[in-house]
């Protein structure tokens, strides 16, 4: 691999800027030593880092580098077991101010007259985030869904959507290989439909019971409920992980197609992170 493909992990190792990439590269000897350099050698420059970034866009081999990793994954022995888990997080994008007209048109996936007219402010909107509430929280950006394995906690599978598709809607597809036919996930998935897919499908269903208007649930629901979120919960371990070290879960690129590659990005940042991890630990090798 050439030294501009390492720099893509070292990035979303720490959810920096082009422009920071560059300043901690040539401040930082450990950044160095990462890449194989020496202080007084020459490195991209933060253009050239945009530029790497925009060829994996346009390949869209992203998804590809992600699912190549499980193959490094099934090497070391870290093979997906005892179950999976299924959840989705919030992407923040940098807020758009756009008039209520704006808005509506992007809505209707028109091009409104303002942008059509000036390149340079259409350039600079995203069109293809989306503002969304949750829990009096508004947020505006992405979101990524994600599988991981119950025993390792490594990310099996994962999509990203515009903030406002409810978590229910990519689920099925994600569901990866394991050596357990059990899926944990929270009530946000839980729907006749869901059910039978998942029967259908072979899988066990370890999904939250959901109360419904004038039928809440019963004690036993409850404690049934209260039992899942124990495993459950181990998926919230990813998320905070990548929120506090990993830099945040934000993006400041511009479209869905950029804020994917750089989500497909953190996502391997974090699997190559927890791989390191697990071997400290002396995780079990299965052969």
């Amino acid at each position: 691999m050439s030294l501009i493909d390492f720099r893509a992990p070292l990035q979303s190792l720490y959810n920096i800027s082009d422009d920071q990439s560059e300043f901690q590269i040539r401040d930082r000897y450990s950044f160095c030593r990462f890449l194989g350099l020496m202080p007084e050698d020459r490195v991209p420059d933060a253009k050239t880092i945009w530029l790497f970034r925009e060829r994996l866009t346009k390949k869209g081999i992203v998804k590809q580098l992600f699912h190549g990793f499980e193959y490094q994954l099934q090497l070391k022995g870290l093979a997906a077991r005892k179950g999976q888990i299924v959840d989705a997080s919030f992407i923040e994008a940098p807020r758009q101010r756009n008039t209520r007209e704006e808005n509506k048109d992007i809505k209707a996936g028109i091009t409104p007259e303002s942008f059509a007219e000036n390149n340079h402010k259409a350039s600079q909107k995203d069109v293809d985030a989306r503002w969304t509430k949750k829990n009096n929280e508004v947020h505006f950006g992405y979101k990524v869904h994600v599988a991981i394995d119950n025993e390792n906690k490594l990310i099996r599978d994962y999509d990203v959507t515009s903030a406002e598709v409810h978590d229910s809607q990519v689920f099925i597809e994600l569901l990866a290989d394991n050596s357990s036919a059990d899926v944990w996930a929270d009530s946000a998935y839980q729907s006749e439909a869901s059910t039978l897919e998942l029967y259908a499908s072979g899988y066990r269903n370890k999904v939250h019971k959901k109360a419904r208007r004038n039928k809440p649930l019963s004690v036993k629901q409850q404690e049934m409920n209260s039992k899942k979120s124990k495993t459950r919960a181990r998926v919230e371990h990813v998320f905070g992980s990548m929120e506090n070290e990993q830099g945040g879960m934000f993006v400041r690129t511009i479209g869905h197609t950029r804020a994917a590659v750089k989500i497909g990005l953190m996502n391997l940042a974090y699997n190559m992170r927890r791989m390191v991890s697990l071997q400290r630990r002396g995780a079990s090798v299965i052969c």
